[in-house]
């Protein structure tokens, strides 16, 4: 997956790369969502973002390889540098979840992100996460 620096582009090949941030859709369709917004607020606006929105098969073999879970997750971030990062987010995984945090549709779905994101700035699962969490999604409204 290669990261562009470009303005809105939206290819036949279902890549959308906004300034920092390429989004891929293997799966579904693409949740209304303000993600450079989100992307520029929580990592700042000179981080290289990739978010793919794909299955629950994908995540599974991506938990297994990289955390030894042989089980689909909700989501997956990946650190490649100081700068750049990759999200892995299945819909339908996510989805499962959406009475535990009382959310739906893109609500949960920006939450799920909001998770990846804080992750990829280096914070680890605990109150200071979770009050990260719910700051950001009073901030965006999710």
């Amino acid at each position: 997956m290669s990261l562009r620096k470009t303005t809105k582009n939206f290819a036949s090949n279902g890549v959308k790369t906004l300034l920092n941030l390429e989004i891929t859709v293997e799966k579904g369709k693409l949740p209304r969502l303000p993600f450079l917004k989100l992307k520029n607020k929580i990592l700042g606006k000179k981080y290289n973002l990739s978010i793919v929105f794909t299955d629950n098969k994908t995540t599974k073999k991506l938990n297994r390889i990289y955390r030894k879970k042989n089980k689909p997750a909700n989501v997956l971030s990946f650190p490649l540098s100081k700068n750049k990062g990759e999200i892995f987010l299945s819909i339908k995984e996510a989805e499962k979840s959406k009475k535990l945090f009382n959310k739906k549709g893109a609500e949960l779905i920006g939450f799920f992100l909001i998770h990846a994101m804080l992750h990829l700035k280096g914070l680890a699962h605990g109150s200071t996460m979770e009050h990260m969490e719910e700051k950001f999604s009073r901030y965006f409204g999710i």
